[in-house]
């Protein structure tokens, strides 16, 4: 298993860099984020084995299980070995309920999808009880799908403004799907969009220097999302691809 995992890496990361030469662009800009969603455990400890460690779910309730488990089996390995274990970093990349937010908060690092202002409060209220600040990206909708989550482009900057200004949380960028195609163009000017919103952004006063990210890109189409600008791509299949899903780990 860990064979095959490290030559699925090495070819994700190959595609990257191609994707990136051919935008003139450095490798080292993207942060590959692992989508473990239908892998078990076992593969998510091996992943980490690798050294790579930024790890992206999308359901809360699996994304705390995991890190649970994850946490106690690196403890474990840290009492018996002088070596430190990796530990992941969770990126939250699915639909956030504002219920949901106080029991995911203790485990991760950034919110792909913070796509309302009740859900922001929410996130930098519960931040604040356990005192840590939260990384978040606007989840905006680029391609005005009706069924899709995010903010409304015409609305996105509107609510950055809003959201800059609540403690405990760091407003870092923006992110966005692409329909369901096959038709190159039609991605391409879906991330194409999100870019010029979020270039249109950058020079604003209220933001920082952390707004320097663009959550755009999964297995079908993250070379598309690197040559329109992502700096962070979410890939799942691509990477576990003839590894065990969850359903026949043990």
């Amino acid at each position: 298993m860990k064979r095959k995992l490290q030559d699925n890496l090495r070819r994700v990361h190959d595609r990257i860099a191609n994707a990136c030469a051919r935008a003139g662009r450095d490798p080292r800009e993207i942060t590959l984020v692992a989508v473990t969603k239908y892998v078990g455990v076992d593969v998510i400890r091996q992943l980490l084995d690798t050294g790579h460690t930024q790890i992206g779910e999308s359901r809360v309730q699996e994304l705390v299980r995991r890190a649970a488990m994850i946490r106690e089996h690196q403890s474990r390995r840290s009492d018996a070995n002088t070596a430190e274990p990796p530990m992941p970093v969770w990126h939250m990349i699915g639909h956030l309920q504002r219920n949901k937010v106080k029991q995911v908060l203790p485990w991760v690092e950034t919110i792909h999808s913070l796509d309302s202002l009740r859900l922001a409060e929410e996130v930098s209220s519960q931040a604040e009880k356990i005192e840590r600040t939260i990384d978040v990206l606007i989840q905006v909708n680029a391609a005005d799908e009706a069924q899709k989550y995010g903010v409304a482009v015409g609305a996105v900057p509107h609510l950055a403004e809003q959201i800059v200004s609540l403690p405990n949380l760091r407003v870092c960028g923006l992110m966005a799907m692409a329909p369901l195609t096959e038709e190159t163009a039609t991605i391409a000017w879906t991330f194409g969009r999100l870019r010029e919103i979020f270039e249109d952004m950058a020079g604003e006063r209220f933001l920082g220097p952390e707004f320097r990210h663009l959550s755009m890109g999964m297995s079908q189409d993250f070379e598309i999302a690197i040559e329109q600008g992502a700096t962070m791509v979410r890939v799942g299949t691509a990477l576990f691809e003839g590894l065990p899903t969850a359903e026949q780990a043990p």
